[in-house]
């Protein structure tokens, strides 16, 4: 699956709904991007247009946030940037939660590669010059 998508911070939410259109058969997400790309934002958004009412915000700290959608569906915000291995990964219980059957939005992936399920969609997002963001289906 390949497709990107350039958006503002004005129009995040045409984005998010975008995503869900293109990804709907996907369960885990490894979002790349630099810090300040907008990975939060972008997960937020994508809570947004679900109607979670949960309030949404970066894992840095908890490493793992979980969203309630209507109807009971899990929506799991992930956020391995203070994880040292894939060992520590494990230990935290994020192996468990991205194998659990839910949606997961995964940041910092590239901290514990080895533990995403088969058929883990990764993305990027980027800052354009202009200071608007691309996310790219990779």
């Amino acid at each position: 699956m390949k497709g990107e998508y350039q958006f503002s911070l004005d129009n995040i939410q045409d984005a998010a709904r975008w995503f869900w259109e293109k990804t709907a058969d996907h369960k885990v997400v490894a979002m790349h991007g630099h810090m300040g790309a907008g990975k939060t934002s972008f997960v937020h958004a994508l809570c947004d247009v679900k109607d979670i009412k949960d309030p949404v915000s970066s894992p840095t700290f908890s490493l793992i946030n979980e969203y309630l959608a209507p109807g009971g569906e899990k929506i799991y915000h992930i956020d391995l940037y203070r994880i040292r291995d894939e060992d520590e990964a494990i230990q935290a219980g994020i192996e468990d939660v991205l194998y659990s059957g839910s949606v997961c939005f995964v940041e910092w992936p590239e901290k514990a590669p080895d533990i995403f399920p088969p058929g883990t969609l990764d993305v990027q997002l980027f800052v354009n010059p202009d200071q608007s963001r691309t996310i790219k289906l990779l």
